[in-house]
């Protein structure tokens, strides 16, 4: 697979200088980029109509994609381009180019399965990068990035299978979970973590990943056992992770560490209504199940690693400024809102909750991107 993917990037090579024509840190990197955003932009427009906003859909199909928009393809592809950029071999830049694709190919409604089998096709990529990078550093948090990498890659075969939204959404936020993980373990790697703590680690990986084995046959109990490892998992972080450490710093080590925490809380949050909800596959408590896990602990990972990744991503400096605490704490605030209105049920809540989500979103790329340009000054 990998040898075939090389061929492919050969095409954009000048024979004559063997120097490539497309280049990807000039080309791909803003053009994948600007694929990931429009990607986020559509995915939280359809997530607006899913919650009730009565305004045109584009087209017909795209409320139902709002999940597979916003997991697998603007995080997808952003975690692809990631690892592509990492590795730093032009062949391996096919996966963030196939889940955005993918991505793409939905949102236009290409008839057919086309979406979903590029998408698949961009995770079976990330497996052979993820590959490389283990065969380069074999370590505990790698072993945990490239599980969750198989995991994606799993939920993608169902998908393309034919099951429900309901029954693969946690094998994608499986990935999510696993990679961000193993990325704490990275960067937290310096602890130099005791046996009994590596132990603990492993028994939180087993139990959610048995849970999610068994959803594919009892799928209430399997969320259930979901839901308990993430309980595990938040619990684990929380002690172990360096970013309680962190908070006493102040400045951008202070604002990473409370993102972390405020997002390890969530995590657990998501974990317990896992547990207490079962096999709920709609309504409002489903909805507070799944986005105190994709809002609540996977933007707050995201808010508290972009300092860290875009600038790594797009060659291009950032600059901490207190502003950041405007999207985080909003963030928070709005979340809060829509998990009450879902749990109580109120549904103005719910429905303004879910609009004020997105403005913050749409704040924090505002303030990323003042940040770059502040950089460059």
């Amino acid at each position: 697979m990998a040898t075939l993917v090389h061929r492919f990037f050969a095409r954009f090579t000048d024979d004559a200088t063997s120097q490539p024509i497309l280049r990807p840190q000039t080309i791909l990197r803003p053009l994948l980029l600007a694929a990931a955003g429009f990607t986020l932009l559509t995915a939280m427009w359809a997530g607006l109509l899913r919650l009730g906003w009565n305004w045109p859909p584009l087209q017909p199909t795209l409320p139902m994609l709002h999940g597979p928009l916003m997991i697998s393809g603007f995080l997808g592809t952003l975690i692809c381009l990631e690892r592509a950029v990492g590795l730093g071999q032009r062949w391996a830049y096919s996966a963030p180019i196939l889940a955005g694709g993918g991505a793409l190919a939905l949102i236009v409604g290409v008839p057919g399965p086309m979406g979903a089998l590029l998408i698949t096709a961009g995770s079976l990529v990330l497996i052979i990068i993820l590959g490389q990078i283990w065969r380069i550093q074999p370590a505990l948090f790698t072993a945990t990035i490239v599980l969750g990498g198989l995991v994606w890659l799993a939920g993608n075969g169902l998908w393309l299978a034919g099951w429900m939204m309901p029954n693969i959404v946690f094998w994608w936020a499986g990935f999510l979970i696993l990679t961000i993980v193993g990325e704490r373990l990275e960067l937290s790697r310096i602890l130099r973590l005791s046996t009994t703590a590596q132990v603990l680690f492993f028994a939180t990986l087993l139990l959610f990943l048995a849970g999610l084995v068994v959803t594919l046959d009892q799928f209430d109990l399997g969320v259930r056992l979901v839901g308990v490892g993430m309980i595990a998992q938040s619990a684990w972080l929380l002690y172990y992770d360096i970013a309680r450490r962190r908070v006493k710093a102040g400045g951008q080590a202070r604002f990473m560490a409370l993102s972390l925490l405020v997002g390890y809380g969530w995590l657990g949050v998501s974990g317990l209504l896992a547990l207490v909800n079962g096999g709920a596959m709609a309504g409002p408590r489903y909805d507070a199940m799944l986005h105190t896990l994709f809002l609540g602990f996977v933007f707050s990972m995201i808010f508290a690693h972009a300092l860290i990744i875009f600038p790594a991503v797009v060659r291009r400096s950032m600059v901490y400024s207190p502003r950041f605490y405007t999207h985080l704490i909003l963030l928070h605030a709005t979340l809060l809102l829509r998990i009450t209105g879902d749990l109580l049920p109120w549904w103005p809540g719910r429905l303004w909750g879910g609009l004020l989500n997105v403005l913050v979103l749409l704040l924090f790329l505002v303030n990323t991107i003042a940040s770059i340009k502040s950089a460059k000054q």
